[in-house]
């Protein structure tokens, strides 16, 4: 594991599906509010300095090889009403830099919930128990999930779950911060 790897409780108790998590920085100060820009005021440019800090943590890790970067869906509806997945602009940009392909399609969010961050901890895993589905395509494919922000993991368990279920070889997943 890196420096900035991290297990939570909740990945203790029940280990994340996934080969390698890691995060580039803690969710408070600057970063926080950067994220926050990103995600909620339509400071897309951040896209790339974002990608940036990515590159380091998996250049940085050296030994991990993917078909392809799968970053976390948004519902359709949440879509139209944000009108961008930051965490796609993120995976875009970082496939850019790695020159790996950014394949949104593998993993659809089918079921429109209440965003994980209005939710206590313990209501999370629920929240998101199902509500991914991943495409045939993900099938013996070493994959890596990006995200934004990661808080409890159970978005990125619940993803990494939904692609395992679709045969693939290998998720491993990566985010600018953690809460």
């Amino acid at each position: 594991a890196g420096a900035n790897s991290f297990r939570c409780l909740s990945c203790l108790e029940d280990p994340l599906p996934v080969i390698w998590t890691d995060a580039w920085g803690h969710y408070r100060g600057s970063l926080e509010r950067l994220l926050h820009a990103f995600k909620f005021e339509r400071h897309d440019f951040l896209d790339d300095p974002f990608s940036e800090l990515l590159e380091d943590v998996i250049r940085e890790r050296g030994d991990l090889e993917f078909d392809a970067i799968v970053p976390v869906p948004m519902h359709r509806a949440k879509m139209r009403q944000r009108g961008y997945n930051q965490a796609e602009l993120l995976g875009r940009a970082l496939g850019r830099r790695l020159r790996i392909r950014c394949e949104s399609s593998l993993l659809r969010k089918r079921i429109d919930r209440s965003p994980q961050s209005t939710l206590p901890r313990n209501e999370r895993a629920k929240n998101v128990r199902g509500a991914f589905v991943a495409s045939p395509r993900a099938r013996g494919r070493s994959l890596l999930v990006v995200d934004d922000i990661c808080t409890t993991a159970e978005t990125l368990r619940a993803c990494a779950k939904a692609l395992i279920a679709a045969e693939a070889a290998r998720v491993c997943a990566v985010v600018v911060a953690k809460a």
